[in-house]
């Protein structure tokens, strides 16, 4: 099972669209993802204010703003 970290802001349209295109990936059995308001935490807002949305594993951010099919399935090829 591969965890995924989405950093949203509730309203950001670029967020919306990302969760909605994400949408395959979010269907599959071996992928779990955990969706973080970063406007409820002060170092989040910090560290990824700019960058929403952020896919991410761990600290290794996948892709941001928008979603990028090649990364992330390169990346879910060879998470480590």
């Amino acid at each position: 099972m591969v965890r995924l970290e989405f950093y949203y802001r509730e309203g950001c349209h670029l967020c919306e669209s990302m969760w909605h295109e994400l949408g395959d990936y979010r269907s599959r059995n071996n992928l779990e993802f955990s969706c973080i308001d970063i406007s409820r935490d002060e170092s989040l807002e910090t560290r990824y204010g700019d960058m929403v949305p952020v896919l991410a594993h761990g600290e290794r951010v996948i892709c941001n703003y928008f979603l990028d099919p090649e990364l992330l399935d390169a990346f879910l090829v060879n998470p480590d």
